[in-house]
Parts: C-alpha cells; sequence; structure tokens
C-alpha cells in the first residue's frame, strides 16, 4: 500500500476515534432531553342508577291516631317493620307497587291499642337520577287489642308522598308521610284517622 493511502487511512480512523465520544454523548442528551410518554388514564364507566327491579327494606317511625264518634280519643307513638317492592323505571319515571306490614304500640287514651297496620298499594313518580319522587296509595288494614273497648279490625285506605335515594348502587334510603283512614271497626259509627312518617333502607336487587 502507498504512503499516501496509508497516510489517508491513519486520518480517517483518528477522526472516527474523536468523533464517535461526541455522537454518542449528543444522542444520550436527546434521549434524556425527550418528554416522557404520557401515561394511559382509565376513566370507570359513571354507575348507572336503575330503578327496575325488586326491592326488600326495613322501616321506623312514628304514627298519631285520631278518631271520630268515639269520644275524641286519640294516641301517638312508634312503629316498625318491613317493606317490599317491585318497580319499574321508563325513563322519566317509575311505577310500581309493593307491600308493608308494621308493629306498633300506640295506646288511644285507654280505650284500645293499635297493634299493627297491613299495607298494599301503587307507587308512581318522577325520576330524578338518583332520587325517585313519588305519590302513593291504596289498601290498608289496622288491627286493634282490647283495653276498655273491642274496636276490632277495620279495613281502610292510605294515600301519601314518598322519596327514595341512591347512596350506592344496590342501597337506597327512604322517606314517606302516608295518611289512613279506618271506619270498618266492629263498633259501627267509629272511624280513625292515622298519619304515619316513617323512614327505611332499602336493597335493590
Amino acid at each position: 500500500m502507498s504512503a499516501s493511502k496509508l497516510s489517508f487511512a491513519a486520518a480517517l480512523a483518528a477522526t472516527t476515534a474523536i468523533a464517535a465520544p461526541a455522537f454518542a454523548g449528543s444522542l444520550d442528551n436527546t434521549l434524556s432531553e425527550a418528554e416522557p410518554a404520557a401515561p394511559v388514564v382509565v376513566t370507570a364507566p359513571a354507575p348507572v342508577y336503575d330503578w327496575t327491579g325488586p326491592s326488600i327494606g326495613a322501616q321506623v317511625g312514628f304514627g298519631d291516631i285520631e278518631t271520630d264518634n268515639a269520644g275524641g280519643v286519640e294516641g301517638d307513638g312508634g312503629l316498625y317493620g318491613l317493606r317490599a317492592y317491585y318497580d319499574y323505571d321508563f325513563g322519566n319515571y317509575v311505577v310500581g307497587g309493593g307491600l308493608q306490614y308494621d308493629e306498633a304500640d300506640i295506646d288511644v287514651d285507654g280505650a284500645a291499642t293499635l297493634d299493627k297496620v297491613f299495607r298494599a298499594g301503587l307507587r308512581a313518580g318522577v325520576d330524578l337520577d338518583r332520587t325517585f319522587l313519588y305519590g302513593t296509595g291504596g289498601y290498608a288494614k289496622a288491627f286493634t287489642e282490647e283495653d276498655a273497648v273491642d274496636l276490632g279490625d277495620s279495613n281502610g285506605y292510605f294515600v301519601g308522598l314518598g322519596a327514595e335515594h341512591f347512596v350506592t348502587e344496590k342501597v337506597t334510603i327512604g322517606g314517606e308521610v302516608l295518611y289512613h283512614e279506618f271506619d270498618d271497626f266492629e263498633i259501627d259509627d267509629v272511624e280513625a284517622s292515622a298519619t304515619t312518617a316513617t323512614i327505611s333502607v332499602n336493597y335493590r336487587f
């Protein structure tokens, strides 16, 4: 190999040796200055509050009783019980029906004691996503225990307003105010009205 070719090869090798560290440093700086990739954020789907389906619950509250044609006797006290409903959600409104059973021990001025109340009725109202506002009404029956007077039991009806609200996807809390009329006691002409206010906790399937 000629002297000129050897000199060119030596110069090329020297240039490569000098440039390689500079190139590597430049590449390292470029990689370090590059912005990290943005993390992928997975958003959980929003819960769907659907009122369609069965529910069971427990309730507790207060009742006030007044009478006509029975010397004006009256009484008030606590009550508690169970409830079961089936509702259908049409989107903007909800329609359903169900049963309620309350235990009570309300002394009506020593004349008699309200012992139990049974209800079977319908309800319908507006669907506000997590909240259901409704009107309700139907059949009611009052069961009494004899104190001074044997009133017996009486069929009747109830009407009222209520609300339920989802606190989780399966559990709701609720409240109702109901007005009752009973006029079918064993003693003729005796009528009774009762107003109850209750709160409930319900599980929806």
